[in-house]
């Protein structure tokens, strides 16, 4: 398995035992809030919303849940977010690019470099890190009855630079920037809804540490998800079957 699909792996086997998963439901609930705010709270004319939507399906949040948080974004009263990214790096050379949604950018700024400051790491400037990371599309769809040679040629024409069968039971899909969109509307034409979409930035290169050493290092990245400003989070820790095992 690819260091991106363990990457995957990790996220959804946390998604599916974290006691937390109320804060997995905030995250989604505020990306389906700002996206209702800045494109309408029509799916089918906002895509960023309909892709919101799909990924709060394939966490299982009630539909309840997803139609009061379009309300909440059409509401003129509700709180205005910024989108604001920071940058780091912890011990060891690991690099961290954050991505945030928030009514308070002072109180974001002060819990992002509190975080590096305790455990050894230092913010950096925006920009000093965006080399090291790669903007991608990437999709998890789970495998059912797909045929996977006429699925993976339906998906090439769409724009699949990479599509493998991981073991977790799904496929990770991967694409360019530019192709996100026509990816995600060739599942809606196949009537495929993955379980999550995202637009990640991938590490160009990864670090592999001792295992003492990543252990730290994802206990600090845990911090950085805990915090309710933090959308995302991303490294270039390679994650080495070790590290899957201890985790």
């Amino acid at each position: 398995m690819s260091g991106h699909s363990k990457w995957s792996t990790i996220k959804r086997k946390k998604g599916a035992i974290d006691a937390k998963r109320s804060k997995i439901f905030s995250k989604i609930i505020k990306e389906i809030t700002v996206a209702v705010n800045e494109g309408g709270g029509d799916p089918d004319a906002n895509p960023r919303l309909r892709l919101a939507i799909s990924n709060a399906k394939g966490q299982s949040m009630p539909k309840d849940n997803i139609e009061r948080a379009i309300s909440k974004g059409k509401d003129k009263d509700t709180a205005s977010f910024t989108e604001p990214t920071f940058e780091g790096y912890l011990p060891n050379g690991i690099a961290v690019f954050i991505e945030c949604t928030t009514d308070n950018n002072q109180r974001t700024v002060a819990n992002v470099r509190a975080i590096f400051n305790k455990n050894g790491g230092s913010l950096g400037t925006n920009g000093s890190l965006s080399f090291m990371f790669e903007r991608k599309g990437v999709f998890i769809v789970p495998v059912g009855d797909i045929d996977q040679d006429e699925f993976e040629m339906e998906l090439i024409d769409a724009g699949a630079e990479e599509m493998e069968l991981a073991d977790d039971g799904f496929f990770h899909i991967t694409t360019s920037l530019e192709d996100f969109g026509a990816m995600q509307k060739k599942l809606e034409e196949l009537k495929i809804e993955p379980e999550s979409a995202e637009l990640r930035r991938n590490p160009t290169d990864t670090k592999v540490l001792d295992i003492e050493d990543a252990l730290r290092i994802m206990k600090t990245i845990d911090l950085f998800e805990d915090d309710d400003d933090v959308q995302n989070v991303f490294h270039n820790l390679e994650f080495t079957d070790d590290l899957m095992d201890a985790m």
